[in-house]
């Protein structure tokens, strides 16, 4: 049982090597002299994600990134196959136990043959240019069709289009941070949006090195893999710390968020009992924690999985609300114009670099995909969009409220008027369906420490999450300010995920093979990262403290 992962993971079983060779198809059938060496590749197990934690990170960040989620309208055809009777069967919490990994991992997440002539290919002056894997991968034929599941039998899809990589990719990058970009105009000025477009083009440059790693080694398919290949298994663990506490700090955000906007809508709502008195914000957001936990008690998140895909058309509504309170409802543009405020540019660091924290998910979108080599295309896509928006946004917002610009543009807004309704309640939605998603990897990562075949493995799983929604209202209520922790979280961890950890782990991973022009950019974009990092953190935490202390 030892060995149950570590000796089957990421290679094909096959019973007859005679018939695997015959039935490798790669697309090109002149290639088929090579099949002795694809297969010894193919048989030879990788020791990435072999029995090292976490094991859950594969599945987790597919549910959370909507990997699996049905194609809607322009997209395809909805697929409801995955809610068979595994939902009711598995709905409520189970841990991973190796036993359970094992089975979903006998067959390769992704099998892949990296061809010996392009596993390292000519690198341009900008960056890497390798090929997509999907031209050189190897699948049987009678494989091929059948679809991979996870350990709850839930498919993982291997095919995804480019559109609904695009969706995916949106879903991730465009969150919540979008409602504070008026606030971080508000506090960088006109000038710090400059800032935004910086990490925009920096960010799409370290996703391409994402799948430069990738794409280097076979067995490559997340983020902690690629922080294993680099540095080992150290690598590897705080990599997956980070993603984690990132994850984490949404949680809390999305406490604060759901407290900030209910007690707005309902501004005279207490409960009084034994002569304590729960004001508005405080009782919102135990009523949030109280609302969220039987959803993070359930396994299955097949539904909230669905529901939250509709994030890009909650972003999209918030969006056209804010026009629509600006330019139809004639709330007009009474704000003053600020070039730069040197004094506070460090929080609008942290804010705009909060807003490209999507690469924990890029590279499960981009082994996800059918046609890898779209990848560039699909994060390009992402990025203009996205930054379109954060900038649209910022300066409307900015323009329309000025000085007075709070944490969450949704809180200016005045609440007499229609659209303003929307945006609040869209607001307010959005992350009850998002947070048990969100919280779900670090549960499971926690889950895989209790003992195997433990008779109260169901009780403790329970009790881990549970304390972990508890948790996260404790410090949401201890530090209620939206703002300023989202600077501290796009400060200290968004900058190591998105700037500094992708160069790192690229000049790692292919050292000897990055011209001296990739290892200065990487350099610079490390610099950038770390400045960044250690102004906006330090100015962030001096803020919270001066409102906690005031």
């Amino acid at each position: 049982m030892k060995n149950s992962i570590s000796d089957r993971s990421f290679y094909i079983e096959s019973s007859d090597d005679e018939d695997f060779d015959k039935e490798i198809d790669d697309g090109n059938e002149s290639e088929s002299s090579g099949s002795s060496v694809d297969n010894r590749n193919i048989n030879q197990p990788s020791s990435y994600n072999a029995a090292a934690w976490p094991q859950s990170y594969r599945q987790s960040i597919d549910m959370l990134g909507s990997l699996h989620s049905p194609s809607i309208g322009l997209l395809g055809t909805p697929s409801l196959a995955r809610f068979g009777s595994s939902f009711l069967s598995s709905s409520l919490t189970r841990r991973f136990t190796p036993e359970a990994f094992s089975s979903s991992i006998s067959k390769p997440l992704l099998p892949t043959v990296i061809d010996e002539q392009q596993k390292y290919a000519p690198y341009s002056p900008l960056g890497p240019q390798l090929p997509s894997r999907r031209s050189s991968i190897s699948v049987r034929r009678d494989d091929k069709d059948k679809p991979v599941v996870d350990s709850h039998g839930l498919p993982i899809s291997r095919h995804c289009s480019f559109g609904q990589a695009v969706v995916n990719g949106i879903n991730v990058l465009c969150g919540v941070g979008i409602l504070s970009t008026p606030y971080a105009m508000q506090q960088g000025g006109w000038l710090g949006l400059s800032i935004l477009l910086i990490f925009a083009v920096l960010s799409f440059y370290t996703g391409i090195l994402l799948r430069a790693c990738l794409d280097s080694k076979p067995g490559l398919e997340t983020y902690p893999d690629i922080g294993q290949a680099a540095f080992g298994a150290i690598g590897r663990v705080a990599i997956s710390i980070i993603l984690y506490v990132e994850l984490y700090a949404s949680c809390i955000e999305y406490v604060i968020l759901e407290s900030d906007n209910l007690s707005t809508l309902f501004p005279r709502a207490h409960i009084s009992f034994g002569g304590f008195e729960l004001s508005a914000h405080l009782l919102f957001a135990i009523a949030t924690a109280l609302a969220v936990l039987p959803t993070v008690w359930l396994r299955d998140l097949s539904i909230l999985s669905y529901i939250s895909a509709g994030g890009v058309i909650a972003s999209i509504v918030v969006v056209i609300c804010l026009f629509w309170v600006g330019l139809v409802d004639d709330v007009g543009f009474h704000g003053t114009v600020t070039p730069l405020k040197l004094s506070t540019l460090p929080v609008a660091l942290g804010l705009y670099g909060f807003c490209y924290s999507g690469h924990a998910v890029f590279p499960n979108i981009y082994s996800s995909m059918g046609k890898q080599s779209q990848f560039p295309a699909v994060l390009l896509t992402c990025f203009g969009i996205c930054t379109l928006m954060y900038a649209g946004v910022a300066i409307m917002g900015y323009l329309m409220f000025g000085e007075s610009t709070l944490s969450q543009y949704t809180l200016n807004l005045p609440q007499d008027l229609v659209a303003s309704k929307i945006a609040v309640w869209t607001t307010v939605v959005n992350p009850f369906t998002k947070y048990a998603l969100t919280i779900s990897p670090v549960a499971m990562s926690l889950e895989e420490f209790i003992p195997p075949n433990h008779p109260k493995t169901h009780i403790y799983s329970i009790l881990i999450r549970t304390a972990l929604v508890i948790s996260t209202l404790l410090v949401g209520l201890s530090i209620p300010f939206f703002g300023l922790m989202m600077s501290l979280i796009g400060s200290l961890l968004t900058m190591l995920v998105t700037l500094i950890l992708p160069c790192a782990c690229y000049l790692s991973i292919l050292r000897g093979k990055v011209t001296f022009l990739q290892i200065t950019l990487c350099c610079i974009v490390i610099a950038v990262g770390v400045i960044a990092s250690a102004f906006g953190s330090y100015s962030s935490l001096k803020k919270i403290i001066e409102k906690l202390s005031a």
